[in-house]
């Protein structure tokens, strides 16, 4: 039983340089809306606070000079919204705005841009 068509009876109904083309501009496309998303602002939660962060050793920070501490599945997303190891932050400091869990641990932390750090944190109502 052969169930694949001879190849000279296989009807080609793919235009290849139509279709490389127009592969080539869905990219494109799909590039520059993604571009566009970077820029956009992130929405902060209400809660959000702002304070100066620098991790000692894991789950173990300094948040604005105090002693504090990271929640177990805790999140920190960097500058361009990806997420960031707390394991690749030792030593360094960053501006970020951060959420408290119930316990009042740090769970989620946005390391600021320079835009986002020169506005205000909304005030929650």
């Amino acid at each position: 039983m052969n169930r694949c068509a001879p190849q000279a009876t296989r009807a080609t109904s793919l235009n290849r340089p139509a279709f490389v083309a127009s592969l080539a501009f869905a990219l494109c496309a799909m590039s520059l809306a993604a571009s566009g998303q970077v820029t956009s602002a992130r929405p902060f939660p209400p809660t959000a606070q702002r304070g100066l962060l620098q991790v000692m050793q894991p789950p173990d920070l300094l948040l604005n000079g105090k002693p504090d501490r990271l929640s177990p599945g805790a999140r920190i997303l960097g500058a361009n919204n990806m997420l960031v190891l707390s394991g690749q932050l030792i030593g360094q400091k960053a501006l970020v705005n951060f959420v408290r869990e119930p316990g009042g641990q740090v769970h989620q932390v946005w390391i600021l841009t320079e835009a986002e750090a020169a506005l205000k944190l909304p005030t929650s109502p």
